[in-house]
């Protein structure tokens, strides 16, 4: 068995892969959970196409994001879960942005923090939000990291949602996640992946612009209220 020390050099090589700006840019847009194009990113991130292909060639060479190509187009998503929890939690023990200079860029940043995906599951203050209710309503423990109880399985079984045949894999069925903006945790795993899957497609929300920002829609208000007690005018600016 190797010594841990001997594992030194994989870690600073596997750390390198983030301790650039735009290969973390292109992970933190990742984390929205769609495929993006390398003409995609090379627009958000503002570099050439070149440059772009040889950031995403590092990314996929180190696992942290799977390619796939249809016709003349690159795709890339993250990896998978793990790696998304790994984006995410560096994310939350990152210092806060700076702040917008623009009020577009505010809005963004506004939207974001209200609503968004985190990769699969629900995030921002509407995710805290409702992993708060489920706490207080007894649907999930936090006691000792966050775990389904009897009351939840059945709450989601209600929904229209069986979690007993969903595969899991490596991936706990419950986790709680460090919401970056929030500074608390949010749920995630395969609970959490569910319950922003259903959210979506019984259009209790709707994505808007071309990151994860989130609009809870007048039926997702209803449904939050009566299964949750989450009310959005609550989750607003002030």
């Amino acid at each position: 068995m190797s010594q841990p020390h001997s594992r030194g050099p994989q870690l600073a090589r596997f750390a390198a892969l983030l301790a650039d700006e735009t290969r973390a840019s292109f992970c933190l847009a990742l984390l929205d959970g769609r495929a993006w194009t390398a003409g995609e990113l090379a627009r958000l991130a503002g570099v050439a196409p070149s440059t772009t292909s040889e950031h995403l060639s590092r990314l996929v060479e180190g696992g942290l994001l799977a390619e796939e190509r249809q016709g003349r187009h690159r795709y890339v998503r993250l990896a998978g879960p793990q790696i998304a929890q790994l984006i995410e939690d560096l994310s939350g023990h990152a210092a806060p942005p700076p702040a917008p200079r623009t009020l577009g860029a505010a809005s963004a940043g506004a939207a974001m923090a209200r609503a968004r995906t985190c990769y699969d599951h629900l995030a921002g203050r509407l995710g805290t939000a409702i992993t708060d209710a489920m706490l207080e309503r007894g649907l999930l423990q936090g006691a000792t990291g966050f775990s389904l109880t009897d009351a939840g399985l059945v709450w989601f079984r209600d929904l229209g949602v069986d979690l007993s045949g969903t595969p899991r894999g490596r991936r706990p069925m419950a986790r709680s996640c460090l919401d970056w903006t929030e500074r608390r945790p949010h749920l995630a795993g395969v609970a959490g992946a569910a319950l922003c899957r259903h959210a979506l497609d019984a259009g209790w929300c709707v994505r808007i612009g071309s990151q994860r920002a989130l609009r809870v829609s007048e039926d997702g208000q209803r449904a939050l209220r009566a299964l949750l007690g989450v009310r959005i005018a609550d989750l607003q600016d002030l």
